[in-house]
């Protein structure tokens, strides 16, 4: 018998599952609050329940509960890093930032992916699965748990494509800004992505109030065809005309993530692109220095690159920063701790 995902279950299903069991509505409450908010590591944990029903919960359940399999912490900024192991045994990363502003958490979305963006290191090897409600969950839970840190902030930046895996990230997002949960605000999420259009257009509908990211990482069209795969599906206007639709639904400002990359997409040249691209739009472009990875010959751009880039943008009045780096002693950028285990476990 396959068992039920139980992490993976909101509250009014939860309530469903237990009456189903022939147990009291109060019990989801209480089920509930020990997986969402007291955070337990299983069924052992939760002391207000009989023994009989913890023992059924064994039998018929199963419980996310993501294994660290390495913690690191820089010495640069305080930024932890988080390689988790799956009950499969596929590993995932997560990554703890703190700022003056409160704690921040990117999670990934996916095992691998599928995207094959060529400066990234999260798409080598491809994808292996979508991850779960719970999974996706899990990964808040634990660094909240591991570091003792109240997480207020949430990207979905790290391993993976969210709107690949539509349904989970939706259902997820909900779980995790529901009061009976860990409640946090939804104005306080961002989704990051490489840009599905009818995807992005169906997140629209949603009625949510998260900030929608776009890995935009190109003026053109042929530039970004050459950086990005998925612009061979959807062209640059289709993305952006997705991104206006997006805006008119939630009211909540656009993010254009782009990363420069020496000598390919950070000429004077592409920055008068990008302005002609999001002039008119209540964006902000986030400019990323990428991260130099050993199967990729790409290089960063330096300084005075990107601050001339920078400045461009600020004339025309675009409202601009460029990333502070985090992480970058402990494989901070996105795949790059997952990765390194994967070759180091392929080389045992």
């Amino acid at each position: 018998m396959e068992k039920t995902d139980i992490k993976s279950l909101d509250y009014e299903e939860l309530q469903a599952f237990l009456t189903g069991m022939g147990e009291k509505p109060f019990r989801a409450k209480q089920i509930y609050q020990w997986m969402h908010e007291k955070l337990a590591d299983g069924f052992s944990e939760m002391t207000n329940l009989s023994a009989a029903l913890r023992e059924r919960l064994e039998e018929t359940c199963s419980y996310t509960c993501l294994e660290p399999v390495e913690i690191l912490t820089s010495q640069i900024d305080g930024t932890q890093k988080f390689l988790f192991r799956l009950q499969d045994g596929h590993v995932i990363e997560s990554v703890l930032m703190k700022y003056h502003h409160g704690n921040s958490v990117c999670i990934s979305s996916q095992a691998g992916c599928r995207m094959g963006c060529r400066f990234c290191a999260s798409t080598i090897g491809g994808l292996q699965r979508d991850l779960t409600v719970g999974e996706l969950l899990d990964q808040v839970y634990r660094i909240q748990k591991l570091s003792g840190e109240r997480v207020s902030n949430l990207v979905l930046m790290g391993t993976g494509e969210p709107l690949d895996n539509f349904e989970n990230v939706k259902k997820f997002i909900r779980m995790l800004s529901d009061s009976h949960g860990l409640n946090i605000s939804q104005r306080n999420i961002t989704l990051s992505t490489c840009g599905l259009v009818p995807e992005i257009r169906r997140l629209a509908e949603e009625d949510f109030q998260i900030t929608l990211a776009l890995s935009l990482h190109a003026s053109s069209q042929e530039k970004r065809k050459a950086l990005m795969p998925v612009a061979n599906r959807y062209e640059i206007g289709e993305v952006l005309d997705a991104c206006r639709f997006y805006y008119e639904k939630t009211g909540r400002r656009l993010t254009f993530e782009y990363s420069l990359v020496g000598g390919v997409n950070d000429t004077k040249e592409d920055a008068g692109r990008l302005v002609g691209l999001v002039s008119g739009l209540n964006c902000h472009v986030n400019l990323i220095p990428v991260n130099p990875i050993k199967e990729r010959d790409y290089v960063q751009s330096d300084k005075k690159t990107i601050l001339n880039f920078k400045n461009k943008l600020e004339n025309y009045g675009i409202n601009v920063t460029i990333r502070r780096e985090m992480g970058r002693d402990i494989n901070g950028a996105c795949g790059q701790l997952r990765r390194s285990f994967m070759e180091e476990k392929s080389h045992v």
